[in-house]
């Protein structure tokens, strides 16, 4: 765990690499609905699950023609590195149906850049398996997250550690998720990092990788 001011002077030296890695979540709403979808995949396998294995699993089935075209039976034996892998299968292939028209998926229609908080609430009500947190990464990723927190594990465990939670919660409704992403966005301009940018400061400041 790292301190505010700690936080701060790790972003002095990791700032360019984080603009860097933001640039390139910028880069996949351009290059339209597949990746885009393959992002949200991503961000449905995560929960209690390690995110480079995540977004290897993601990788194969893309290679494979599975993620586009995959049946449940096709995909979950590619998921066993995920736990719930069965239930995450079932997400996967209802979140693929829900934006699918005609054998082609439309997810930007669907998705509004001009109002990402509204746009979290719709994923949350319609995306099986999706929940703020994962709402929250899924935008991020794919460049639109700019105002919005993702609220992890490692990140409330930070919160914590600076005093702004009193004790780590087992779920997260709405309305605490809210009061909690205000907290840290408020916390986030006092430091001075924009709220886009902890995230990945603090996922740095476990791990020592800039990944997402």
């Amino acid at each position: 765990m790292i301190a505010a001011d700690g936080l701060a002077n790790l972003y002095r030296i990791k700032r360019d690499e984080i603009e860097r890695r933001l640039e390139e979540f910028r880069q996949v709403w351009h290059r339209g609905d597949k990746e885009i979808f393959a992002e949200l995949c991503f961000c449905l396998l995560t929960p209690q699950s390690k995110a480079e294995s995540c977004d290897a699993i993601v990788r194969t089935l893309k290679e494979k023609g599975l993620l586009l075209e995959g049946g449940l039976e096709e995909i979950r034996p590619y998921l066993k590195k995920t736990r719930f892998y069965k239930t995450k299968s079932q997400f996967l292939v209802e979140a693929r149906r829900l934006f699918q028209r005609n054998g082609t998926l439309h997810l930007k229609e669907r998705l509004d850049p001009t109002d990402t908080h509204a746009t979290r609430d719709w994923l949350v009500s319609h995306v099986k398996g999706v929940g703020y947190k994962e709402a929250s990464h899924f935008l991020r990723n794919i460049g639109l997250g700019k105002d919005l927190a993702i609220l992890d594990i490692h990140v409330l465990r930070h919160l914590k550690k600076l005093g702004l939670l009193r004790i780590l919660p087992k779920s997260l409704t709405r309305k605490r998720y809210l009061t909690l992403e205000k907290k840290l966005r408020r916390f986030a301009r006092r430091i001075e990092i924009p709220l886009s940018h902890l995230d990945l400061l603090l996922w740095y400041a476990e791990s020592h990788r800039i990944f997402k």
